[in-house]
């Protein structure tokens, strides 16, 4: 069964493109197309889609907002954040507000496809350079009140990275069954459920 995949853009030509590149994959449809997020709430909950591709700079309410709404009632839907804004703040906001993954505009042609799978398959996808941004942040944290042992530390900045089991299992060379149990043990020890809440957690709480 396709997953359903909703598009909020303010950007006419932006949108028809995403919109475009979706439709041209197999496995993807499109359930729904905005120019702005003041209906989100409404379509999430009629629609239950899979995923939203959401734009941060939107008229009368912020993609940011939209994402804490909708969090507020549906935590499985995932959200990619769509955006030209590589601050820090933005991103910060944007993650601890329970997006998913968060690419810059200028990559969308080439990352997004890889990004959605990512996001399916677990993984937090990131543009580089947010990814960069945020373990440049998590290093300069001090405390780890969480106990992490160093294995579950390595694995908690790749999840933050953006990676996902598969990706983390090749690079640190452990089977996809012994990164499961890691990465059990870190939502164990930082009370949540899902990658994203633990990304959103390590970034909000200043962790490793």
């Amino acid at each position: 069964m396709p997953k359903k995949i909703s598009i909020f853009e303010d950007n006419e030509a932006l949108r028809k493109s995403l919109e475009e590149l979706i439709l041209i994959n197999n496995g993807f449809e499109v359930s729904g197309v905005f120019g702005n997020c003041l209906e989100a709430n409404k379509h999430v909950k009629d629609n239950n889609p899979d995923i939203l591709l959401m734009d941060i700079d939107m008229p009368g309410m912020t993609g940011i907002e939209a994402v804490k709404k909708i969090r507020a009632f549906n935590t499985s839907v995932i959200t990619i954040m769509l955006t030209v804004f590589d601050d820090n703040k933005n991103v910060f906001d944007a993650i601890c507000a329970g997006a998913t993954g968060y690419l810059l505009k200028k990559h969308v042609s080439d990352k997004l496809i890889p990004a959605i799978q990512e996001a399916l398959e677990g993984g937090a996808p990131m543009s580089p350079s947010i990814a960069k941004m945020i373990v440049q942040s998590m290093q300069q944290n001090k405390a780890n009140d969480y106990k992490f042992t160093n294995r579950e530390q390595e694995i908690l900045e790749h999840l933050c990275k953006g990676s996902s089991y598969k990706m983390i299992a090749a690079e640190i060379n452990l089977s996809f069954e012994t990164i499961r149990t890691y990465i059990k043990r870190i939502y164990e020890k930082l009370q949540v459920h899902s990658a994203t809440e633990a990304v959103s957690k390590a970034l909000n709480e200043k962790l490793i």
